[in-house]
């Protein structure tokens, strides 16, 4: 089977981001997508009036938007979109320099119709979510995927592999062909929605999970939810959960225990106060509620097919040189002046600041252009390190450093 839009070679790409009202987390992720390694691609930038103008000096295709629904948004990017593919990352997600050429090289192979990478937390080591199947009551299957290669897979009797739109791919034609994204989901369960209907469309296509392809994903406030993700109020999580399940025929029970047990994480945590349990969760009856009354949404028309183009506001990320630097934190001041010229040189920059402790590690990009990564001569720096990382100077640096070959820098 060919895939819609598949044709041969590494096609060009439209990365496309939704943003509203977080022009500083905004301007990082814009940072990050101006240090990508693919060799043909384009930034399509979705945002509302304020934060449009964001990296002025980065070109970039602009769409002014300003209306809470991110299906809404990414279809407006999607229809200004010239890439035969177009990724998706968040607005508060950095992309690994290599994020772009890894996650759209699957698409080569003609059968593959979507891609999905891995996806770190807020401190830029910690796994935020890796690769699951999407289950028709809208609940991921985690999927044990091991090694750095590519794995295909297509639809089975667990689901389609899922896709978060923080960082995924499809083929333009394909998307459009199934209506792109639902605005009916103004938000959560948009792309698991996607990824079912394509399924359906397509049972034979295949997805690909691309471990090298990584972004960190740092949960910025809004509308919805406080910082560290402390949800404000459920209620469109409950609408889109009842219509998600009513559409494609599974419960909105095993989620509402989801949300649940979410909760009482953060009541644990000591960052939802316990009397605000009870009304969350009655704001996300209430949604579901709405839902029951709207019954299943009608599946949304095609889109106008995308007409592949060359990329005039093209980016060309080949050839960049990268720098290694570690030094101790009393040093900061200086490596990081350093760190400064060489980036703005155009140089993939990794700064690392080591203290004689056992504090944990955390990683990400700068405003000023570079990586930096923080933490202890012996503290951990991933989920599988001992609290005590036993080590040399010169051997930590090499460790750290040889991980991150791998993602482009």
């Amino acid at each position: 089977m060919t895939a819609p839009g598949a044709r041969p070679g590494a096609p060009a790409v439209s990365v496309i981001v939704v943003s509203r009202h977080r022009p500083a987390a905004l301007s990082l992720c814009l940072t990050a997508l101006s240090l990508q390694s693919h060799p043909d691609y384009e930034i399509v930038l979705v945002a509302d009036p304020g934060s449009i103008g964001q990296r002025p000096d980065l070109p970039a295709r602009r769409v002014a938007f300003d209306v809470p629904n991110i299906s809404q948004a990414r279809n407006r990017g999607l229809a200004a979109a010239r890439g035969a593919v177009v990724a998706f990352v968040d607005d508060d997600a950095v992309a690994e320099p290599g994020w772009l050429a890894a996650l759209t090289a699957p698409f080569a192979d003609p059968r593959v119709i979507a891609a999905a990478g891995f996806t770190r937390g807020p401190d830029g080591l910690g796994w935020q979510l890796r690769a699951e199947r999407m289950t028709r009551d809208g609940l991921g299957v985690p999927l044990a995927v091991t090694g750095d290669a590519p794995v295909l897979l297509a639809p089975d009797a667990a689901g389609p592999v899922g896709t978060i739109g923080t960082n995924c791919a499809f083929r333009a034609a394909a998307l459009a062909e199934i209506g792109g994204f639902d605005p009916a989901f103004p938000y959560h369960l948009d792309e698991s929605d996607v990824n079912l209907r394509m399924a359906a469309r397509w049972p034979q296509a295949l997805t690909a999970v691309v471990p090298r392809a990584e972004v960190a994903h740092g949960l910025a406030a809004d509308a919805g939810r406080g910082p560290q993700a402390v949800p404000r109020d459920l209620t469109q999580l409950g609408r889109s959960q009842g219509l998600f399940a009513a559409r494609h025929g599974g419960t909105a029970d095993p989620a509402e225990k989801a949300q649940r047990a979410r909760l009482i994480r953060h009541m644990v945590a000591g960052r939802l106060d316990p009397l605000s349990v009870g009304p969350l969760m009655a704001s996300w009856r209430r949604g579901l509620a709405d839902a029951a009354r709207r019954g299943a949404p009608p599946l949304p028309p095609p889109l106008s097919a995308p007409l592949p183009a060359p990329l005039d506001l093209r980016l060309d990320g080949q050839g960049r040189a990268t720098l290694h630097m570690a030094g101790w934190h009393w040093r900061a001041a200086a490596l990081r002046r350093q760190a400064r010229d060489a980036a703005a040189a155009g140089r993939i920059v990794t700064l690392l600041l080591l203290t004689p402790t056992v504090l944990p590690h955390r990683s990400g990009l700068t405003p000023g252009g570079w990586w930096e990564q923080r933490g202890g001569l012996w503290g951990p720096s991933g989920r599988d390190d001992p609290p005590l990382v036993r080590g040399r100077f010169a051997w930590r640096a090499a460790r750290e450093f040889g991980r991150l070959r791998r993602l482009g820098r």
